[in-house]
């Protein structure tokens, strides 16, 4: 469901929450794509809440556009409206969402997807939670200029031009506590309502994720 979340700079921004099936054993916060919430997305947060994790989709368009939900095929949209947006102000809501996930003492992850990647690692830098995964995650050379505070988990498909081997090289050489795999796929293979969906090597990096993300959100229990 849609509830209203406040970040400390006052901006008011749709949230979707999902609640874990079961008893929680932690939360994640997912970043999104250039899309917005997607349904697609939201599918990902029901599939992770069935592992035992209260899921939050922090609405980051909501700054600027808010309702806006961008179809896969006008990706020139949410382009242009990722473009305008400030990091500061992404790292506001997704704190602000990471704080409602972890009322009640639950350690919180953090996950995103292409440009959403991409801020998981800042998330990792200088957020309040226990790991990150990033995947296929855009614009990596802008947070290549600080430590990671935290384990991050990075999945890349090796023909994605949106993160050349050069740059995730880099990447690797920078980061080697980082642990990042690499698939036969494009860039989005684990979006399976775009044409580059790659379903094994998406449901191998899920497999990975979830492994992840639920032992840094258990070993401190």
């Amino acid at each position: 469901m849609n509830i209203k979340l406040k970040a400390k700079d006052g901006h008011a921004f749709d949230c979707w929450v999902q609640a874990a099936e079961g008893k929680a054993i932690g939360g994640l916060v997912i970043v999104q794509e250039i899309f917005g919430v997607t349904d697609q997305l939201i599918a990902v947060a029901k599939q992770y809440a069935k592992q035992g994790l209260n899921v939050a989709i922090p609405a980051l368009f909501d700054r600027q556009q808010p309702g806006t939900v961008v179809p896969f095929d006008q990706a020139s949209i949410g382009l242009h409206l990722m473009q305008d947006a400030k990091v500061d102000e992404n790292l506001a809501d997704i704190r602000a969402s990471v704080e409602e996930l972890s009322k009640g003492g639950l350690d919180v992850a953090v996950m995103g997807f292409c440009w959403g990647g991409g801020l998981a690692v800042r998330c990792a830098q200088v957020l309040d939670i226990r790991c990150a995964v990033s995947f296929y995650g855009t614009r990596l050379s802008n947070y290549m200029n600080q430590p990671l505070a935290v384990p991050v988990q990075g999945h890349f498909g090796d023909q994605d031009d949106h993160v050349p081997e050069a740059l995730l090289n880099e990447f690797k050489a920078l980061y080697p506590q980082a642990e990042i795999f690499v698939y036969e796929a494009g860039h989005a293979f684990a979006n399976e309502s775009r044409p580059s969906y790659v379903k094994d090597a998406a449901e191998l990096a899920h497999e990975r994720t979830i492994r992840f993300i639920k032992k840094h959100l258990t070993e401190s229990v």
